[in-house]
Order: structure tokens, then C-alpha cells, then sequence
């Protein structure tokens, strides 16, 4: 029943999508960008569950990230933990 109610939600979407003019590729890219923003949200920020969650490496969801323009610091984590690498000190003059 629950996906009966989401392929009628879906129908309902794409023809809306498809009666203002747009394209598959624009679909499809704003809908990878909506899907891995909702993941992270769920996984609080965790890539590599929110990457297991969408059955891919991490590093795939980073790339993608990058690709999809996403900033994780403009999703509102305020959970998600400081990042580990140290930025190396600044060169000195001489």
C-alpha cells in the first residue's frame, strides 16, 4: 500500500516537472541533491553511514557532494563533529 501512495506521489511529480519544461538531467540532478541531503540529515552529518545508506563509498559521496555544489557546513548539523585533519601552520617569512 505505502508504495502505491509514493509511485502515485511520484507520477504526480514528474508530470508536474515534465509540464514546466523540465529536462531529465536537471531532474534527476536535483533529485540526487534533495536524496544525499536528506541522508546526511538523517546520519547527522556521518558520511560513511549516510554513505552505506545510499550504497555507495564515501568517497563517491564526497565527489558527489562536490559536484552537486552541497556544503555540509549549509545543512544546519550543528552535531556534526569538528573535522580531524589540522591545518598545517602558516610558513613563516624569512
Amino acid at each position: 500500500m505505502a508504495d502505491q501512495n509514493l509511485n502515485g506521489r511520484l507520477v504526480l511529480i514528474v508530470d508536474e516537472l515534465v509540464r514546466r519544461g523540465v529536462t531529465l538531467e536537471q531532474a534527476r540532478r536535483e533529485f540526487e541533491r534533495q536524496f544525499i541531503v536528506a541522508s546526511l540529515k538523517s546520519n547527522r552529518g556521518n558520511f560513511c553511514r549516510s554513505a552505506r545508506s545510499l550504497g555507495v563509498h564515501r568517497n563517491t559521496l564526497r565527489n558527489k557532494l562536490s559536484d552537486l555544489g552541497i556544503a555540509v557546513e549549509d545543512l544546519g548539523l550543528s552535531g556534526r563533529r569538528a573535522a580531524r585533519r589540522k591545518l598545517a601552520p602558516p610558513l613563516s617569512e624569512p
